[in-house]
C-alpha cells in the first residue's frame, strides 16, 4: 500500500468516528459565496481522492481531498486523521483559474 491509500484508509476510518470542524473550517464553509455543508464534507470524506499528501504538516500527517458537492461543483477539504476524530482542517471551492481543469493539481503561478 503507497502512502497516498494510508492516508486515505486512516481517513475513512477517522471519518466514521466522528468529524471535528475546526474554527477555520467553520468560517470558511460559511463564507456566503461558499455555503459548504456538513453533508458536502461528509461526501468528500467518504467518496473523495486525496489529491495532495502533506505526511509533516505541523498539525499531524493531513491531506487535501478532492471530491463532489452540490450540484457537481468540485469541493476541496484538508483535512488530519486523528485516533478518535477526523479533524476537518478547511474547506472550499476551488477556483478554476488556480487548478488544472479537473481541480486535481494546482497551477503555476
Amino acid at each position: 500500500m503507497n502512502r497516498t491509500s494510508d492516508i486515505l484508509a486512516e481517513v475513512r476510518a477517522a471519518a466514521v468516528k466522528r468529524r471535528l470542524y475546526l474554527p477555520h473550517a467553520i468560517r470558511q464553509m460559511a463564507r456566503p459565496e461558499r455555503m459548504i455543508s456538513s453533508a458536502e464534507i461528509r461526501a468528500v470524506t467518504e467518496n473523495g481522492e486525496v489529491i495532495e499528501d502533506y505526511p509533516e504538516d505541523p498539525r499531524g500527517h493531513s491531506c487535501l481531498m478532492l471530491g463532489i458537492g452540490i450540484d457537481g461543483r468540485p469541493t476541496h477539504v484538508v483535512c488530519s486523521p486523528k485516533d478518535d476524530y477526523l479533524a476537518i482542517i478547511t474547506a472550499y471551492i476551488p477556483e478554476s483559474e488556480k487548478w488544472s481543469h479537473d481541480f486535481r493539481m494546482r497551477m503555476k503561478p
